[in-house]
C-alpha cells in the first residue's frame, strides 16, 4: 500500500460515502484513479467490509459484556465456530493467559445475557467456564484503524 492507498483508506474509514471526486480531491488524482485504487483495496481484501454502524440503543442492544470464556482443547475448534454464527457475538478473541477467549456481545438487557449464556454458549462441549463482565459506559469503541504516514 502506498502513500496514496493510505490517504484513501483514512478517508474512506472516516467517510465509506466519500465520493470519488472528494477522495480524488483530497489525495490529487484523477476521479478515475480514485475509483480504481478504491476497487483495488477492496479486491485485495484491504478493505473488508462497507456497512453502516449503527447505535445499540436505538435497536434495543443496550447491554453490552465482555466474557471470558475458557475452553477444553477437545472440541474447541467446533465451539468456536459455533459461537461465530451467534449475531448477539460481535467479537471474539483467542487470548493469552489464564483464559481462552475474550468474546465482546450485545444483547437487550441482563435477562437476555443469561438466557444466552444458559441456552446457546454453555451448551457447547468444550466450554468449561465463562466469566462475564457489564460494560457501564464505553469510553471509545471503534473499528477505525491509525494508518501512519509514510515517511519520505
Amino acid at each position: 500500500m502506498d502513500a496514496i492507498d493510505k490517504k484513501i483508506a483514512r478517508i474512506i474509514q472516516e467517510n465509506g460515502r466519500a465520493s470519488s471526486a472528494e477522495i480524488a480531491n483530497a489525495v490529487g488524482v484523477s476521479v478515475s484513479t480514485a475509483n480504481e485504487r478504491v476497487r483495488r483495496l477492496t479486491s485485495t481484501g484491504a478493505v473488508r467490509e462497507w456497512r453502516a454502524v449503527l447505535d445499540p440503543d436505538s435497536v434495543g442492544l443496550k447491554l453490552c459484556a465482555m466474557i471470558l470464556v475458557d475452553m477444553d482443547y477437545d472440541g474447541e475448534e467446533d465451539a468456536v465456530s459455533a459461537l461465530k454464527k451467534f449475531p448477539e457475538i460481535q467479537e471474539i478473541h483467542h487470548i493469552s493467559g489464564a483464559r481462552s477467549y475474550l468474546v465482546k456481545i450485545r444483547v437487550a438487557d441482563t435477562a437476555s445475557l443469561q438466557t444466552f449464556l444458559k441456552n446457546k454458549v454453555k451448551p457447547l462441549k468444550a466450554i468449561s467456564r465463562t466469566e462475564s463482565f457489564i460494560v457501564l459506559d464505553t469510553a471509545k469503541e471503534t473499528t477505525a484503524l491509525k494508518i501512519e504516514e509514510q515517511k519520505k
